[in-house]
């Protein structure tokens, strides 16, 4: 489960473009590419991911480390805020985001319509909940689903239904799905991961599991600090290793640079 360590050969100079509006809520994202990705006159379009953080309140910068990381293997990443404690839970925001992406992907040098829809915790089932209910996106369905430290037994902010409960009455992702999670996970403990893992190899499903040996925040290259109630960059071994696994993931998920691990 050990990250590919020729990643850093291959990593490319990456950009971010902070703060674009996404749609009506007035939400923003960042948008973190190789360097050229957004040129006019560069041929074909670049992997792209969709990344939702979790259930903090408009914390996209969160995930920046991981972005980052993946950007430079070769991908796109989009990163929006949205509030879980919005009204609906968060879901307008979600799926802003989402048709943004949609609509803006090929202009900022992605592709708009297949691309991999990830997330972080409560992104992760939000996530999960677009691909098994493609309904909630006007029939969209992402190319892949990478789930990071997900749980995915409660209603997701998407669809309002929880993704074990759609496949146990049937529904299918239609994509294959790739879950990373902290074997030292003590806000969502692994085995979410390794249920929805069974849910879905039991018909014979496309899934991937990694649980490299980090916390919750770890996986996605950071450490929570108490003091500011939030996720912050670290550079302790356990979460670099952890991160950059999980980009590796990102960017196979997404057809750019890849190599994250052995499937569990």
């Amino acid at each position: 489960m050990a990250p590919d360590m020729g990643m850093a050969d291959r990593a490319v100079e990456t950009e971010t473009v902070r703060g674009l509006v996404y749609g009506p809520s007035g939400k923003r994202l960042d948008v973190h590419r190789p360097v050229g990705a957004g040129a006019s006159g560069t041929s074909g379009a670049t992997p792209t991911v969709l990344l939702w953080h979790g259930i903090g309140p408009d914390e996209r910068d969160v995930l920046e480390p991981l972005a980052r990381t993946t950007a430079a293997l070769g991908v796109l990443v989009l990163v929006p805020d949205w509030r879980s404690d919005a009204e609906d839970g968060g879901r307008s925001h979600l799926l802003e985001s989402l048709a943004f992406v949609r609509k803006e992907a090929g202009g900022l040098g992605g592709d708009g319509e297949s691309f991999v829809l990830a997330g972080w915790s409560a992104g992760a089932g939000a996530a999960l909940g677009v691909a098994l209910r493609p309904e909630s996106a006007e029939g969209w369905r992402p190319t892949a689903m990478v789930g990071l430290a997900g749980r995915y037994d409660m209603p997701a902010r998407t669809t309002g239904t929880a993704p074990l409960d759609d496949l146990a009455a049937g529904r299918d992702p239609g994509v294959p799905v790739h879950l990373v999670h902290g074997s030292r996970d003590a806000v969502v403990d692994a085995h979410r991961s390794r249920d929805l893992a069974e849910a879905l190899r039991a018909p014979g499903r496309a899934v991937t599991l990694q649980e490299p040996d980090t916390d919750h925040a770890g996986v996605i290259m950071t450490a929570y600090d108490p003091a500011a109630d939030r996720c912050v960059p670290t550079t302790a071994e356990h979460a670099v290793r952890a991160g950059r696994a999980a980009a590796g993931v990102l960017a196979e998920a997404a057809g750019g640079g890849g190599g994250g691990g052995d499937a569990a």
